[in-house]
């Protein structure tokens, strides 16, 4: 399986890894709290996307930056 392209800068990737691993700690840390079923559902929401932006920042591949073509002028190859 081929490991896809690196499209997110390196300063991003680290920003995705802080916020996304702040924002699931305290999404668990409140999920532990919580008694309403749409507060659970919302804050599971907020964990997987929390997720979602630490395995994004640390693959280095934003599959919908892949689908919209965007890439980063820094990462950006000469032609």
């Amino acid at each position: 399986m081929k490991r896809p392209e690196i499209n997110i800068t390196p300063s991003e990737r680290a920003g995705r890894v802080a916020i996304g691993g702040a924002g699931a700690i305290a999404g668990l840390v409140l999920l532990a709290s919580a008694s309403g079923a749409l507060a659970i559902v919302l804050l599971a929401l907020f964990v997987l996307a929390g997720l979602d932006l630490v395995l994004t920042g640390a693959l280095g591949h934003c599959p919908l930056y892949h689908k919209l073509g965007h890439m980063s002028p820094s990462l950006r190859r000469p032609a």
